[in-house]
């Protein structure tokens, strides 16, 4: 087991999706999500809340439609600070789009729908942490329920957009085995495995529920390729923090890359992960 953890305060940060028709994912990501659009250029568009990006869409008029066995995204999860701002998002789907799915995990509430290019998207709030229901071995026990929606739609407070304090609260992955998902997120990276479900595992820094989910549920066999997930982004406290994960990964099979404000690491099923200190 590896003693090396990541330190409490580390978290997601962006992540980037790969799309062949920029305009139409940036006017979706805006009006349904409820992200702010900060640019829009003929390559790339910049989304986020405030003054903080959260979403990359990386044009590519090219890129082929996600091989079926490829491995990638399985939902990007925006996470917003209150059930009112959970009942906003509620109506903006219910009124512009589709809702797929809701659910009460009893550690949040969460809404399902898929983006124009089929790329799932969660928007959740947390229940307070110290309701988060526990199993005897002390990790987090999540559950999949029915989620009250009038409940929910009941508290919307009628803004039109993400408020101040969302964030991507995790990226949940599609992978070809957990096991090697393991080896690089908990062994090497340094994750916590949180809980684990029939071939899914959920894993967090910090004692968060999870900050990176993966499952095999379909069976995905190939690499990340096509549309879809790009990058995404882990932030860390402090460059000491980042200096032991670049440590630890260079001791193992990946690849490990300098950027302008951190490293870049190409993981298991070629799932490029960007890791920096926060600013």
């Amino acid at each position: 087991m590896n003693t090396d953890v990541l330190p409490q305060e580390t978290h997601i940060g962006r992540t980037a999706l790969t799309v062949s028709d920029l305009t139409e994912m940036a006017d979706f990501y805006r009006d349904v999500v409820g992200l702010t659009v900060f640019s829009h250029s003929d390559t790339t568009a910049v989304l986020g809340v405030e003054d903080t990006p959260l979403l990359i869409l990386e044009h590519d008029p090219d890129a082929l439609p996600r091989h079926q066995s490829g491995a990638g995204l399985f939902h990007n999860a925006f996470r917003v600070p209150s059930r009112e701002a959970l009942g906003d998002a509620l109506a903006r789907i219910r009124e512009q789009w589709q809702l797929g799915g809701a659910s009460d995990h009893g550690v949040s509430e969460a809404l399902y729908l898929t983006d124009p290019a089929g790329n799932g998207i969660e928007i959740y709030q947390d229940y307070p942490r110290e309701e988060w229901p526990l199993g005897e071995d002390g990790r987090i026990r999540m559950g999949t329920h029915p989620l009250d929606l009038d409940h929910v739609e009941a508290a919307a407070a009628g803004e039109s957009g993400l408020p101040a304090g969302t964030d991507v609260g995790h990226v949940h992955l599609e992978v070809s085995s957990l096991e090697a998902f393991t080896d690089f997120y908990v062994d090497t990276i340094g994750f916590e495995v949180q809980t684990e479900v029939p071939a899914a595992l959920f894993v967090g820094a910090g004692g968060y529920h999870h900050h990176i989910a993966a499952n095999t549920w379909n069976h995905r066999s190939g690499p990340v390729s096509g549309r879809g997930l790009s990058w995404f982004e882990v932030v860390l406290p402090d460059t000491g923090a980042l200096d032991e994960i670049q440590e630890r990964i260079a001791d193992s099979q990946y690849p490990v890359t300098e950027t302008d404000d951190g490293i870049s690491v190409t993981g298991p099923d070629e799932i490029e992960v960007r890791f920096r200190v926060r600013t």
